[in-house]
């Protein structure tokens, strides 16, 4: 399949973003969006991220665009300095899928591009020879080196070291499960500097494809066995290009990124809220939220609904944030110790240490403030190596054909609510709901549960994955749904 843009960004296997499609994509972001007269440069630690980001360095440069190359460091960090600069930025990153896959992500002076952005660089694709330069050799020649910018890091760990203090995590003992994350280092260096005693896990040679949205049953059973035996009050990590946090706590039980945004949200005095229709419900039971605004997924989809909030209001205290824990910040917000100025980009540390150093404040354990918040519990996991075009069918099927539908979904009792907004969320009796959805990034289907108790959103994620690999084993759909041990015709 060939690349192309996801929930965030392009993606593709390594092996078709060759040379000349990144280069031919690099030069059709920079001739159809604004990109301030210079261009900040990010990668992350797959393998193939070095060569690729050579190539959108090479492409910048033809078009006499200069280049300010950031090396290996986090998403939220690259966007960080390049919206303060003015500045266009690209970062190198598959994010969270596998090594073999890899993309770009692209931001405008004023943040990540938008759908019509995407649409104005698909237009522009291929209307000049992606190997060729626009300048003269001479040119080139004086170009030839790159620009290295060595703030980027250093500015995104004291914007959350001004804003939360140096006793904001006193006290504590954190876990770093570093992996291959871009911010394995950062992360220790923040808890740190907030007090904390950071403990370093499993740093990884080999790229680790961590989702903070479906962690494997071997990762979560590894975090529990660490906070026993270092006697730890939480583990933090991310994914791998860290705009997406993972946090457990002092059990090695995760926290949802849905229930960090909350807490989040509560913490820096939010009032409205945008996030994507697969999180948590329970937002819409917090009375200090004044409006909660549901989104498709995608921090695209977020960020608009932030933009249309501030339009109507400039002065809104407006967040947002995704399921997967990326936490998008719309306002100057003040922090224990000083403000954090407004930052929409999906960014993991906001989320890791609003509701870690709110539960230091309060003498509380960081399950504590989860317990305390309106009772649903939500699970998510994916079934890879299905192809987009199969789950698409077989959500259009269900979403088209009640009967199909209520085979599918047998024994769940009758449907209250059939919500289209991004895939297919059907809400039953006993505030049980399944949510499937095509991923935007990858081939895999996405299921998201919510539920009264964890145990049963968990085995509603496990039972509903379960049924459609079955389907996908048929290519023309016209196969069986297994359910409760019976087979019923979907066509």
């Amino acid at each position: 399949m060939a690349p192309k843009f996801g929930t965030s960004g392009l993606r593709g296997l390594v092996v078709e973003l060759t040379e000349d499609l990144v280069r031919d994509y690099t030069r059709a972001f920079l001739a159809s969006c604004p990109h301030g007269g210079a261009l900040y440069l990010g990668q992350d630690l797959r393998p193939s991220s070095p060569e690729i980001a050579a190539h959108v360095a090479q492409a910048a440069r033809a078009q006499g665009v200069p280049v300010i190359d950031c090396g290996v460091l986090p998403t939220p960090a690259l966007a960080l300095t390049s919206m303060q600069a003015g500045r266009a930025a690209i970062m190198v990153t598959g994010s969270h899928i596998p090594a073999d896959r890899n993309g770009l992500k692209f931001y405008v002076p004023t943040g990540e591009i938008s759908k019509s952005d995407e649409q104005a660089i698909q237009a522009h694709l291929g209307q000049s020879s992606p190997g060729q330069s626009d300048l003269e050799p001479s040119d080139l020649g004086k170009m030839a080196d790159l620009t290295c910018e060595d703030t980027a890091r250093a500015a995104y760990v004291a914007r959350y070291v001004s804003g939360f203090g140096r006793a904001a995590l006193d006290g504590l003992r954190i876990g770093v499960y570093q992996h291959s994350s871009t911010a394995r280092d950062l992360m220790g260096e923040v808890v740190t500097a907030l007090g904390g005693t950071a403990v370093p896990l499993a740093r990884s040679n080999d790229f680790v494809p961590v989702d903070t949205e479906a962690l494997d049953p071997e990762t979560r059973h590894m975090l529990a066995g660490w906070c026993a035996e270092h006697d730890l009050d939480a583990v933090i990590s991310t994914d791998g290009d860290a705009d997406r946090p993972m946090v457990a706590d002092a059990q090695g039980v995760v926290v949802p990124g849905d229930v960090l945004g909350v807490l989040t949200a509560q913490m820096l005095g939010a009032k409205v809220i945008c996030t994507p229709v697969s999180s948590n419900s329970m937002v819409q039971q917090i009375e200090s939220f004044d409006a909660v605004h549901l989104t498709r997924i995608g921090s695209p989809y977020v960020i608009a609904a932030m933009e249309q909030v501030l339009r109507e209001n400039p002065a809104a205290a407006v967040v947002g944030y995704e399921a997967n824990g990326g936490f998008l910040l719309g306002f100057t917000a003040q922090g224990p110790s000083g403000p954090l100025s407004p930052l929409m980009t999906r960014d993991c540390l906001l989320p890791m240490l609003a509701p870690l150093s709110m539960a230091r404040a309060r003498g509380r354990a960081l399950s504590d403030l989860v317990r305390e918040l309106p009772a649903c519990f939500t699970a998510a996991d994916r079934l890879q190596g299905i192809e987009t075009a199969v789950s698409q069918k077989l959500i259009a099927q269900l979403t088209t054909d009640p009967t199909s539908r209520a085979a599918f979904f047998a024994d769940l009792g009758p449907e209250t609510a059939v919500d289209t907004t991004d895939g297919l969320r059907v809400s039953f009796s006993e505030d049980r709901v399944v949510h499937l959805r095509p991923s935007g990034n990858a081939p895999e289907l996405r299921c998201y549960a919510e539920a009264p108790s964890a145990e049963t959103a968990q085995a509603l994620v496990a039972r509903f994955l379960g049924e459609a690999k079955i389907v996908s084993a048929y290519d023309d759909m016209s196969g069986s749904v297994l359910s409760d041990g019976s087979r019923s015709e979907l066509s």
